[in-house]
């Protein structure tokens, strides 16, 4: 949850942009929105970050509290730390190494391909017009939006 203070006024625009998930990417000003759903598809949780964010920075946040068989993610996701932290928990990381990765990892491809689930989830929630061009200004409120469009999904 965002709060806002006194204090934030006093803050710079930079800081400011980034308590409010937005940073610069190549397309300008945007905002990414990491999910994670279960094995139907249906979104379990949402964060926000600045657009210029690593993937694997949210990477825990994202599984925290869950009891997993398997994780199935892109390879912004691959980071060895993460790998280890899956295989702690007794989970099976499907996760395709980057190509500049010294050591290349195997994954099972067969069951990578249901992540697709991840990726249609955002093609529904793209067809909301209010998340697709981010219209809030407040991280707090787009994350109300995105929460309020995941309940009619």
């Amino acid at each position: 949850m965002f709060y806002c203070t006194s204090a934030s006024a006093w803050r710079s625009k930079k800081n400011s942009q980034k308590a409010e998930a937005v940073g610069k990417s190549h397309g300008g000003l945007s905002t990414k929105i990491h999910a994670t759903v279960d094995a139907l598809g249906n979104p379990i949780r949402l964060l926000l970050t600045a657009g210029h964010a690593s993937e694997y920075g949210q990477a825990n946040a994202l599984i925290e509290g869950f009891d997993v068989d398997y994780v199935l993610a892109d390879k912004g996701y691959d980071s060895d730390r993460f790998i280890e932290v899956l295989e702690k928990a007794g989970a099976v990381a499907v996760i395709p190494p980057r190509r500049n990765r010294k050591k290349q990892q195997k994954y099972d491809r067969e069951l990578y391909k249901e992540r697709n689930l991840v990726e249609r989830l955002f093609q529904k929630i793209k067809q909301f017009r209010r998340i697709a061009t981010r219209y809030e200004k407040r991280k707090r409120n787009y994350q109300s939006m995105l929460y309020l469009v995941s309940s009619i999904i």
